[in-house]
């Protein structure tokens, strides 16, 4: 059996790359706000289905969306965000693990507007293993990543604001 990957996704595929011109036209308000709604409902469930018990990453969703909406302050958001990483960490079960660090990194996404992409590639990891379990071939995976970020894609382009007057700056070092 290969080492699985933490992340799945070609940085070069036609789908991550309109991912990331879309994502540059986009203020950093709204890649967060789409993050986060996207991590809540695609990769929370992934999570929950191995650790219903748990409530650290929906809390943490939940901060992040009164964050976003003006009702705490980024300084209260920060404890949540912090459990969060640390529940990601902490996780074994490689669906949960990769599932959890997508909620994570999305949620990081109102600090880090490139979150809102990392987090597309720890979620791809987490649908690919969840529906493909842990044993299938490399192409497998791939081709499943490539499904969830087209999906992804799919999602951004209802949520994004046509002429953004205030894109986020994104350098992608990549």
């Amino acid at each position: 059996m290969a080492k699985r990957r933490k992340m799945l996704g070609d940085i070069q595929s036609a789908e991550c790359r309109a991912l990331m011109a879309l994502m540059g036209t986009q203020s950093k308000k709204t890649l967060a706000l789409w993050a986060s709604a996207y991590a809540k409902e695609r990769y929370l469930p992934l999570f929950q289905a191995v650790n219903p018990e748990s409530a650290v990453l929906e809390d943490g969703i939940a901060a992040c969306e009164r964050c976003l909406a003006g009702k705490i302050k980024l300084t209260e958001l920060k404890p949540f965000l912090k459990k969060a990483r640390e529940m990601a960490a902490a996780e074994q079960e490689p669906v949960a693990q990769a599932a959890a660090r997508a909620i994570s990194t999305a949620c990081s996404a109102i600090q880090t507007p490139t979150n809102a992409f990392g987090c597309l590639l720890y979620g791809a990891a987490a649908a690919a293993y969840a529906q493909a379990g842990l044993e299938a071939k490399p192409e497998e995976y791939d081709r499943l990543a490539a499904e969830e970020l087209r999906r992804a894609l799919s999602s951004l382009e209802k949520a994004a604001v046509e002429n953004e007057p205030n894109p986020a700056k994104i350098n992608w070092n990549c």
